[in-house]
């Protein structure tokens, strides 16, 4: 009886691992470097805003909150220089609100530059991460709160959310140098965090009854312990993980979308500020792992379900700014660029958990749409908030006026500091934290291309130094050659994730299928390359809403609306906020004989004229070469 009793205990314990089995690792922040157009972008990012943040507000971004001002009992809020009108926060989020701005700009700024080898800029960051080590405590307390304060809050706080932004990019310096004291400052700093929210003996998300978004932000904590656990393989950092996710869920909050009780609740809607909702699908997929019993693979399932309704064919998160129930719609919802980036990161956990291809499209679709159609095509500003079909940026969502509060939100800004320094700070994150998961390892000697862009690659396998430089126009252009160079030849497997949009994969390798990955295993010389091209025809995309979207590769293409420049707030000679007239306002329908044909990036469809009452050949654009565009079309009757 006693060996039955061991036979089901190991089975069940074995099942339970093989459950929470990962398909991919990821590799130290460094090993993977943009190329081509992406580089160019990503330096002209850093000539530009994100760049100069710290010059366009000073103000915010040099606040020494984590050292000399560290707020106590008696701080009181900091103007901001932004309006609060319709804000559910008190004066207790805008006493934090520095941290996330300067934190999140510089794990961003710290990024882009270790990516783009920029000398001046790293000598910047270096002495950045020596002055932030030099706030620590003796106890490890690094953060932004005094003593008479840290760890025992009865209402809004930024405590773990200061932490959350500032430690991701400490950790992201570390793996780039390996400058062990810099990763043994952020594990004093997180034991500290541990003595001071004891693990099964505390409530970090007790903070009251009233609005908590500082708090609820502070989940985001998860993610440098998943990181810390990636390094030190130490269960302590995921048992902690799994401690703050079951305590959020079972205290109040304002922003309570992925609390275990509404995610399990498949009547709930979601309606939470978005960029809450996108960030906590990271926790629920750290937790689940955690727990290793599949006690929350359910919860994770319906979530995501979830999200897929709040998402737009572009990639574009509600997020304008409170999901509120609603579904996603092509003229009527909003997306933050906060969200975008948030959505992106917690996909690209998933990926390298699952493997799951689609994923990877997901991905892509985010940024190569919906994030590079909420950019300035041309000048180095951002859009706060943006909508598949952009009719008007002139403050208001195409026009619709918000009776609580004065909407300035829909426009090109290098700061939007009149709202909040975030989604600017956040558009410097994206592009790093893209091609940080270009690549991924399924074991020593395989490496997995999970998104396709132009990068180079190099790390190492069984010792033997790898290179691959993917020498591609892609999305622009299908055809990709990847550019191997190894210390020595080896037997080597590369995998290639076959987009959904792929008709046909044109190579002269010998490859196989593993799902949606094309597998390429031989004996590779020092000098190798594989080349491959991506076939595809024109797509035509449809919403839940019936909305139609023209589609070629990875990219959706958008009727470009004429319109009229009108310069705002100047920050500086280089930095003006821009607002758009439309200069013409004819709307097209979709009709079932568009004909559509794609060349040369550009697309030629037959539209109806709901002006003209006729149809017409209309051309479109790539989505991200659009400031004010029409992209989806509903069906002419």
């Amino acid at each position: 009886m006693k060996k039955i009793v061991i036979i089901i205990f190991l089975v069940q314990f074995l099942s339970a691992k093989a459950q929470q089995l990962e398909k991919f690792q990821s590799l130290p922040f460094g090993s993977i470097k943009p190329q081509g157009w992406l580089r160019t972008q990503m330096q002209a990012d850093i000539d530009g805003f994100v760049g100069n943040l710290d010059q366009i507000v000073p103000e915010l971004i040099n606040d020494p909150i984590y050292g000399s001002e560290r707020l106590g009992k008696n701080s009181k809020a900091k103007d901001l220089g932004n309006m609060k009108e319709g804000d559910a926060a008190g004066d207790d989020q805008y006493k934090w609100w520095n941290s996330e701005t300067q934190s999140n700009w510089w794990d961003g700024y710290l990024r882009n530059v270790l990516l783009l080898d920029d000398e001046k800029g790293i000598i910047k960051v270096q002495n950045y991460v020596k002055r932030i080590l030099q706030t620590q405590d003796a106890d490890g307390y690094l953060g932004i709160y005094d003593k008479d304060l840290r760890y025992q809050f009865q209402s809004e706080n930024g405590e773990l959310w200061a932490k959350a932004t500032l430690y991701r990019g400490l950790l992201a310096y570390y793996e780039y140098s390996n400058d062990t004291s810099v990763f043994k400052a952020v594990e004093r700093a997180v034991d500290n965090v541990m003595q001071g929210y004891p693990i099964h003996n505390s409530s970090p998300f007790f903070s009251g009854t009233g609005f908590n978004g500082g708090v609820s932000h502070g989940l985001t904590f998860t993610d440098v312990l998943e990181r810390l656990f990636y390094h030190t393989q130490n269960e302590k950092y995921r048992e902690y993980a799994l401690f703050l996710y079951r305590d959020f869920s079972n205290t109040f909050q304002t922003e309570a979308d992925a609390q275990l009780k509404n995610v399990l609740n498949e009547s709930y809607l979601l309606q939470s500020h978005g960029v809450h909702t996108f960030e906590h699908i990271r926790t629920l997929i750290i937790a689940k792992y955690a727990a290793k019993d599949g006690t929350l693979d359910t919860a994770l399932n319906r979530y995501l379900q979830k999200i897929k309704s709040v998402v737009t064919v572009s990639g574009g998160a509600i997020g304008d700014e409170w999901i509120a129930q609603r579904s996603a719609d092509a003229s009527h919802t909003g997306y933050e660029y906060c969200s975008l980036q948030e959505l992106l990161d917690s996909y690209c956990l998933l990926l390298q958990k699952t493997g799951n291809a689609a994923l990877g499209d997901e991905v892509e679709n985010i940024f190569y749409n919906a994030a590079q159609g909420s950019r300035h095509p041309e000048k180095s500003c951002i859009a706060y908030l943006k909508t598949d079909n952009s009719f008007e940026m002139l403050g208001t969502k195409n026009g619709e006026v918000e009776p609580d509060r004065k909407q300035t939100r829909y426009k090109y800004s290098a700061a939007h500091q009149d709202v909040a320094v975030c989604c600017n700070p956040n558009a410097g994150r994206i592009s790093p934290y893209f091609i940080q998961n270009a690549w991924m390892r399924e074991n020593e000697s395989t490496f997995v291309a999970t998104l396709l862009m132009p990068n180079v690659l190099e790390t190492n396998a069984n010792g033997t130094t790898v290179k691959i430089i993917n020498e591609t126009n892609y999305p622009y252009d299908n055809k990709m050659n990847f550019r191997i160079t190894l210390g020595a030849s080896k037997m080597l497997t590369i995998k290639i994730r076959k987009p959904a949009w792929a008709t046909q994969v044109l190579t002269k390798e010998r490859f196989v299928y593993d799902g949606d990955y094309i597998k390429i295993e031989r004996t590779f010389k020092e000098q190798d390359a594989v080349t491959l091209e991506f076939k595809t025809d024109v797509q035509v995309k449809k919403s839940s809403k019936n909305e139609h979207y023209f589609a070629y590769g990875a990219l959706l293409y958008a009727k470009s609306i004429d319109s009229q420049e009108i310069a705002g707030r100047t920050y500086s000679s280089t930095f003006t906020d821009l607002t758009y007239q439309p200069t013409e306002n004819i709307q097209y329908r979709f009709i079932d004989k568009h004909e559509a044909k794609y060349k040369n990036n550009e697309m030629v469809v037959r539209l109806f004229n709901t002006q003209s009452k006729r149809i017409e050949k209309v051309t479109l654009i790539p989505f991200g070469k659009t400031i004010l565009r029409q992209a989806a079309f509903t069906v002419q009757n």
